[in-house]
């Protein structure tokens, strides 16, 4: 079982295929797994390993994976691991793709380290509505309440620290409108349509990205296999 490990972290992940790297960041919100993949319209893993090397990983405290929980924890923790995983890969430039919360996940890493992608898919990215916020804190509660017993070091003031840095904000939660509206990297956007992954959040990153393409329709019979094949397309095209 790959794992890497530093300063505490504990971080799986699997390879696939050959070629120009994909990390892929699963959907699953806190429960990001690679596993997760078998459960979306079609597997990135198996559509893209014919064509690059793909990396998929569990995020910390998820799947196989595990690291400390403080107050302190946020979105910026975990573009840490993904960054340090590519440098513990040694891997310097790859495309990222992610799916529900593996979009901000992805834009979070386009932000921090802009030189280290080439191309980026985001696959029904979350995001905050008139009405989700509430589901989004009791999906952090969720999986929150499956980890106390685990770590009884963690106070409850570090649980609602660390839930709140994940989702009192707006938008995507992890970026700002500003930087996604100044982002150069090439972007393909696969439409959401649901309490977590809101269609207006899709259209609305995919309209203030300037290198952005939204595809509406991907999840069912042939729009399926049309955009896992317009996803490939796009991602060779962006491969230096």
């Amino acid at each position: 079982m790959p794992t890497w490990e530093s300063e505490g972290r504990k971080i799986h992940y699997e390879e696939y295929g050959d070629g120009f790297p994909v990390l892929l960041l699963a959907p699953g919100g806190m429960n990001s797994t690679l596993e997760a993949w078998a459960r979306i319209p079609w597997n990135p893993i198996q559509r893209l390993a014919g064509h690059f090397r793909v990396i998929a990983m569990d995020q910390r405290n998820a799947g196989l994976s595990s690291a400390p929980i403080s107050g302190e924890d946020g979105w910026a923790t975990y573009t840490g691991d993904h960054v340090g995983l590519l440098d513990a890969l040694g891997i310097e430039r790859c495309h990222v793709l992610g799916c529900c919360i593996g979009g901000p996940y992805a834009l979070g890493l386009m932000e921090a380290a802009p030189e280290r992608v080439a191309g980026a898919v985001l696959l029904q990215p979350i995001g905050l509505s008139d009405t989700n916020r509430e589901a989004f804190y009791a999906m952090f509660d969720a999986w929150a309440d499956d980890l106390r017993d685990q770590r009884p070091e963690v106070s409850k003031a570090d649980w609602a620290a660390f839930r709140s840095r994940m989702f009192d904000g707006d938008f995507v939660f992890n970026v700002s409108r500003d930087f996604v509206r100044a982002c150069g990297h090439s972007m393909l956007v696969l439409m959401g349509s649901d309490l977590y992954h809101p269609e207006a959040i899709s259209r609305e990153v995919a309209e203030l990205a300037p290198g952005a393409e939204l595809v509406e329709d991907w999840k069912e019979g042939p729009a399926a296999e049309a955009s896992a094949q317009r996803v490939i397309e796009f991602l060779v095209a962006q491969t230096p």
